[in-house]
């Protein structure tokens, strides 16, 4: 029988759990011993190399077309291919995502262990989506500047594909474009003025965040949600807690402006209003034993406050003292961080 090949962190946490088990008779010593010879540390991470390696591959293939595109040769092309019509292009880049697309699918099932290299495969695919959507939108033009109808488009397009597909990378991209949408919709509603319901932007996703977490928990037991429940729950709590942070610190001013004039202590109740949301979610996650909610709880309180501490004193204390407070702060968080997971370990 194949070993397990386990990270250092996790043989050391399964390395315990089968001393506990050991220890409180649960199992006996013959049954511990097969335990611990069925699985060995592993030397390196191969996983987040290959992770890493097909990303900067991504980045560095993006940059060798920046620099391709900027040669003589290539501008000439391009500027023949300025002539082009819009609606060509968008077909060629559908025809380029379909074949990527397939290509990607039949590469997850007859390789399914190159995770990485498949969904860059995929990834491709979707920017060839992105293209296409513009184009056609490009080609659609009547000059009413209702660009937010191609966002909503690329929700729905890049839902089908992930739920074709069973891609979490796609599925990702439609969040994304659900939110431009919404920001975009918004802004055209009302002729890109500050405010939209007497709301900026940053409040304007608060809301936006609330819904999609709320959406997302009434969703949870669905069958077919199942599979990107947890991204779609990341994501509305990244929307969510990311434009209450900004909230606190621009309040609901609309142009930087009007926000320049007023003090930042002024605005000290929209960082209690941020750190109570913070609060409750970390109480939620405790209560109902839901880890997501608790770290973003804990994490963006801790944002907040340190925030709000920059804000109201750095320019008004001494530097040498400054830091002092921050280091004792962050020392007594790092001792009762130590002290709960004692516990947990003795636990």
């Amino acid at each position: 029988m194949a070993k397990l090949n386990l990270d250092k962190q996790e043989s050391e946490f399964l390395n315990k759990a089968i001393n506990v088990w050991e220890r409180d008779q649960l199992i006996d010593q013959p049954t511990a011993d097969r335990l611990r010879q069925s699985y060995e540390v592993k030397g390196f991470d191969w996983m987040r190399l290959a992770k890493y390696s097909f990303w900067i591959a991504l980045v560095c293939g993006g940059a060798s077309f920046c620099y391709l595109i900027a040669s003589d040769a290539v501008i000439k092309w391009l500027q023949n291919l300025y002539y082009t019509p819009d609606i060509m292009i968008s077909i060629l880049s559908a025809a380029a995502a379909v074949l990527l697309f397939i290509w990607g699918r039949r590469l997850k099932r007859k390789n399914p262990e190159r995770i990485f290299s498949n969904e860059a495969v995929i990834f491709t695919g979707v920017l060839f989506t992105a293209c296409c959507i513009a184009y056609l939108g490009k080609s659609l033009d009547n000059g009413s500047g209702h660009y937010s109808l191609l966002f909503l488009l690329s929700v729905f397009v890049y839902a089908v594909l992930a739920w074709r597909l069973e891609s979490r990378l796609i599925w990702l991209f439609s969040l994304i474009s659900l939110g431009s949408w919404f920001g975009t919709e918004t802004g055209y509603q009302t002729r890109w003025a500050d405010y939209f319901l007497g709301m900026n932007y940053p409040l304007r996703f608060v809301v936006f965040g609330l819904l999609l977490v709320v959406l997302c928990r009434l969703l949870k037991e669905k069958k077919w949600f199942g599979y990107f429940y947890e991204l779609t729950y990341v994501s509305g709590l990244l929307y969510l807690f990311l434009s209450l942070w900004l909230l606190s610190i621009f309040g609901n001013y609309g142009n930087m402006d009007s926000w320049w004039k007023v003090k930042q202590i002024s605005l000290f109740y929209w960082g209690i209003i941020s750190a109570v949301v913070a609060g409750g979610f970390l109480l939620y996650g405790l209560k109902t034993k839901d880890s997501i909610a608790r770290e973003f709880g804990i994490t963006f309180l801790l944002i907040f406050i340190y925030t709000k501490y920059f804000e109201y004193f750095w320019e008004h204390t001494n530097k040498a003292l400054f830091f002092a407070i921050l280091a004792a702060s962050f020392w007594l968080i790092g001792r009762k961080a130590e002290k709960i997971w004692n516990i947990n370990s003795k636990e």
